[in-house]
C-alpha cells in the first residue's frame, strides 16, 4: 500500500503546472504562426512570455525605486518596455529578442538571442546597475547639499591693495617734489 502512495507522489510531482503548460502552449502557437497578418501576434506572444519569466525579477524590486516601468506597448512595433531607455524588441526573424537602450549616441544592443532565460539574465544585470547608478546619484546629491562657508570675495581686498598704492604712489610723487623744490634753493 506504501508503494501505491509512492507512485501516487512521485506522479503528481511529475504533472507539469497550468502555467507551465500555458507557456509551452504559447510558444508552440507563436512557432507555427507564419503567417504575415499574425507575426505581430506572434511578436506580442513572445514578449508576454519574456514579460512573465520578468516576474519573479520585478518581484525583488525594492517598493522605493520607481526606475522601472515594465510594459508591452502595442504599437507598429511591439515592445517590451523595462525603463524609460531600455526595452525588448524581436528582432527582424520574429524569433530573436534583442534588449536595447536608447543612449544619447544612439541605440546599443545589450543582449540578443532565440532563448528567454539570456534575455532574462541580461535584464536583470541592468536592472541591477540601474539600481547602483540610482544609489550612488541619491548619496551624490545629499554630499552637493552641505553648507559650504562662504568666503568674503576678493575684490574688497584688491581694491584695498589699489587704494594703498595710489596713496604710496601719492606720498612718493609729493616727496620728490618736495626734494626737488629744496635742492633749487
Amino acid at each position: 500500500m506504501s508503494d501505491a502512495q509512492n507512485t501516487g507522489n512521485a506522479a503528481s510531482e511529475m504533472r507539469p503546472t497550468l502555467r507551465e503548460a500555458l507557456r509551452k502552449a504559447r510558444i508552440e502557437a507563436a512557432d507555427r504562426t507564419g503567417v504575415v497578418v499574425e507575426l505581430r501576434d506572434a511578436e506580442v506572444a513572445r514578449l508576454e512570455i519574456l514579460n512573465e519569466a520578468l516576474d519573479p525579477l520585478f518581484a525583488q524590486v525594492p517598493e522605493k525605486v520607481d526606475l522601472f516601468d515594465r510594459g508591452i506597448s502595442q504599437g507598429e512595433t511591439p515592445r517590451l518596455w523595462i525603463d524609460v531607455v531600455a526595452h525588448v524588441v524581436m528582432g527582424r526573424d520574429k524569433r530573436v529578442y534583442r534588449f536595447v537602450q536608447d543612449t544619447r549616441f544612439g541605440r546599443i544592443v545589450l543582449a540578443e538571442s532565440h532563448d528567454v532565460p539570456v534575455i532574462v539574465d541580461a535584464v536583470t544585470d541592468y536592472v541591477a546597475r540601474r539600481i547602483i547608478e540610482r544609489e550612488h546619484a541619491m548619496v551624490a546629491t545629499a554630499k552637493v547639499a552641505e553648507p559650504v562657508p562662504a568666503e568674503k570675495p576678493r575684490r574688497r581686498r584688491g581694491f584695498g591693495m589699489f587704494l594703498l598704492g595710489f596713496i604710496l604712489g601719492a606720498l612718493a610723487l609729493f616727496g620728490l617734489a618736495l626734494f626737488a623744490s629744496l635742492g633749487n634753493l
